[in-house]
């Protein structure tokens, strides 16, 4: 009976340890979150808004990346990390790098891939939250070079998110309003971002922020 009673008392302490264990999630993209972890980034600055014992928060992000690369890398850099949920961030080098150097992404192929990331993280019972493309320029009267097709590329995100029953952070819906507020001489950048593309401290902030927004939800 003693050793009954030692055998439940430990199968409670596991399952309560088990149960405590952090959530683990893990933000997959490009620069912009290579640059989150640093001691002013977005993610960072994420971490210290929530509950340490809750959430362990990860930065997986490549300078440079398109949809199709995070796809390629994502079984070393995400799938093996066993995380609960991932929250995708891509679709600026996709967009930025077909006027750059002609190396974009075409919006059918950056639907593909992006839905095969889904299916695969899904597959593994990964919750997911998706991220639609900030900026390339901060001019609130739609005159940046890509707005168009950054426009473009979050519907599709937006599209993929109602068909997959999955929250969206909606950076690019979120940027336009803060900059119509808060750019009053129609700067390129220097209010959310230092280049038109990375983010400032207050551009960090304001992501974290909005992120915060659906961490509950995974």
């Amino acid at each position: 009976m003693k050793k009954l009673l030692t055998l439940l008392s430990l199968s409670t302490l596991l399952f309560a340890f088990r149960a405590d264990k952090p959530k683990k999630i893990i933000f997959f993209g490009d620069s912009i979150t290579q640059a989150g972890v640093s001691p002013t980034g977005y993610i960072t600055k994420l971490a210290g808004m929530l509950d340490k014992s809750k959430y362990e928060l990860v930065g997986k992000g490549i300078g440079g990346n398109k949809v199709y690369d995070l796809y390629l890398r994502m079984d070393e850099d995400v799938l093996a990390q066993k995380p609960d949920a991932v929250v995708i961030w891509v679709g600026v080098n996709d967009v930025w790098h077909k006027a750059s150097s002609g190396t974009g992404t075409d919006p059918d192929k950056f639907e593909k891939f992006y839905q095969a990331i889904i299916n695969k993280l899904k597959a593994q019972n990964i919750k997911v939250a998706l991220t639609t493309p900030a900026s390339i320029g901060e001019r609130p009267d739609n005159t940046n070079q890509q707005d168009g097709d950054l426009n473009r590329y979050s519907q599709i995100i937006r599209n993929l998110a109602a068909k997959n029953n999955l929250p969206v952070v909606d950076l690019r819906k979120a940027f336009m309003e803060y900059n119509l507020k808060n750019n009053p001489k129609n700067e390129e950048k220097g209010i959310l971002t230092t280049d038109r593309v990375h983010l400032n401290d207050t551009g960090n902030q304001f992501v974290a922020e909005q992120m915060a927004k659906v961490i509950e939800q995974l």
